[in-house]
């Protein structure tokens, strides 16, 4: 994993495009497995910030439309929507097009404004408010580093196997969600 970790840092610091010439499935499961956990380590370092804002009252937490989807939709709907229908669109619409950058600036400029793009489109799920635009960094960090995470895996390995690390990426916060159902 730490072989994974350095490659995808390199990789965020200079993307190219550039395939993975390695094709073997189990080579490709175990860097899959290995940026699933790099990307959910991520985000719960980084959502740990959220504790202080939320302490600080500076951006209702609880007022998020997750939440919401949480409240008005059966378990089900949550998960085809979280783990189905959301991870594919959003996959279709933020790396898809990357590919298309061939010039190496282009693309690496291209890289850069997909994945911020990614994390400032879930700043909807909040209500605008001043200290929404005040902590806009922070609130869409865990957002704008997975689209780089999934950047990277979309170019080396191809759009199914990002749409399949947002998947399960999601998945995971999803039933992380559904556990305090179960206590």
């Amino acid at each position: 994993m730490k072989e994974t970790f350095h490659e995808l840092i390199a990789y965020l610091k200079n993307p190219v495009l550039e395939k993975d010439s390695n094709q073997d499935t189990s080579y490709r499961f175990q860097k899959f497995f290995h940026l699933l956990i790099i990307s959910i380590l991520t985000a719960l370092v980084l959502t740990s910030l959220f504790l202080l804002i939320e302490h600080f009252e500076w951006v209702d937490m609880n007022d998020h439309a997750v939440e919401e989807l949480l409240k008005t939709n059966s378990k089900w709907s949550v998960i085809f929507f979280a783990v189905i229908l959301a991870p594919t669109l959003e996959e279709l619409f933020f790396r898809a097009p990357i590919t298309l950058f061939h010039n190496k600036k282009s693309f690496k400029i291209a890289f850069y404004v997909f994945a911020i793009l990614f994390g400032l489109i879930h700043l909807t799920n909040y209500n605008f408010t001043i200290n929404l635009l005040l902590f806009a960094p922070i609130l869409i960090a865990p957002q704008t580093i997975l689209g780089g995470y999934l950047g990277f895996i979309r170019v080396r390995f191809g759009l199914t196997w990002s749409i399949l690390l947002h998947a399960c990426y999601n998945a995971f916060f999803v039933l992380i969600s559904f556990a305090g159902d179960l206590i």
